[in-house]
């Protein structure tokens, strides 16, 4: 193909090759999504539904929640329909909408969880200030900044990345569309060099969203080290640890597929680290959130009795 106005479609890489291994693929597929979907919709639902869940920590729960969703349903969908129709065709305009709410979702994700580490701060290391620092107003004004900073993110990756010209074929070695793979087809490297540009920038402001999520819990720690009762411990943790575990689990797997050295890097492996940080922690993440959450446990437990 000369350039990228001659592409209709794009080719991602299918999980296996036989037709019966497909068909497991699509069977696993099917159970984590509609397991994800479950869970999700149940959390949501339940604090929708509960008044006494109608807190801060619980409307960036019910966010990151509907982000879980849009994640899982941008990839797994159409990895499924491939599997069961033998296939590995995705059009031009399919590819670019996967890019956008991939990228939309994955960056969103993140913010939030930013903003979540900074309720845990302020609940912990300054309860009298909690009130007027995260009102009801302030809650929705910070995911409101979040979901349109997020969405003008995503437009500007997506665009940019489908300017460039194309002319190394349409065969992506990812099972979804995602800029690394779609650079790699571009014609020449100085094509791609605006777009490596925008992605240093966004790599620098996702360092300092982690640093901040770092010394938020380095403070959160020793202040519930202070707490001298026991009880008063565990609850402080009990609130911390799920939302840490959500943050350990999403960054562990997106730093190793993006910044494991090119010496191991292979199809295979690049496929499965691409499983387990787009699919698992979207798939888990309620799991986690309601292991040890007393008060969501009870919500969902009533839910699900009604």
């Amino acid at each position: 193909m000369s350039n990228s106005s001659s592409i209709t479609q794009f080719l991602i890489l299918a999980f296996a090759d036989t037709w019966e291994l497909q068909l497991l693929h699509f069977g696993l597929f099917l159970g984590i999504y509609l397991a994800a979907l479950l869970a999700n919709g149940l959390i949501i639902t339940a604090i929708a539904c509960d008044h006494r869940l109608h807190t801060p920590m619980y409307f960036f729960l019910l966010n990151l929640s509907v982000l879980d969703l849009g994640s899982l349903s941008t990839t797994v969908p159409k990895s499924m329909a491939n599997s069961l129709w033998d296939t590995r065709d995705i059009s031009y305009a399919g590819c670019a909408a996967q890019l956008f709410f991939y990228i939309f979702f994955l960056t969103a994700e993140f913010c939030l969880l930013t903003i979540m580490a900074y309720d845990r701060y302020v609940a912990i290391c300054k309860p009298l200030h909690y009130g007027t620092l995260l009102g009801s107003r302030a809650c929705v004004h910070m995911a409101a900044a979040a979901w349109g900073f997020v969405f003008l993110y995503a437009l500007l990756h997506t665009a940019n990345t489908f300017s460039l010209p194309l002319c190394q074929g349409n065969a992506l070695d990812q099972f979804f569309c995602e800029i690394p793979q779609i650079l790699k087809l571009c014609c020449s490297h100085s094509d791609s060099l605006r777009e490596i540009g925008l992605l240093m920038v966004s790599a620098l402001v996702a360092s300092v969203c982690f640093v901040f999520i770092v010394l938020s819990y380095v403070q959160i720690f020793r202040a519930v080290l202070r707490i001298p009762s026991e009880q008063g411990r565990h609850k402080a943790f009990s609130t911390c640890l799920p939302h840490l575990a959500v943050v350990s689990l999403f960054l562990s797997s997106v730093m190793f597929a993006y910044l494991k050295p090119p010496s191991i890097s292979s199809a295979v492996l690049d496929l499965v680290v691409a499983f387990l940080y787009s699919v698992i922690p979207p798939a888990v993440n309620p799991l986690i959130y309601s292991m040890r959450n007393q008060e969501l446990k009870d919500a969902l437990w009533k839910l699900m009795t009604r």
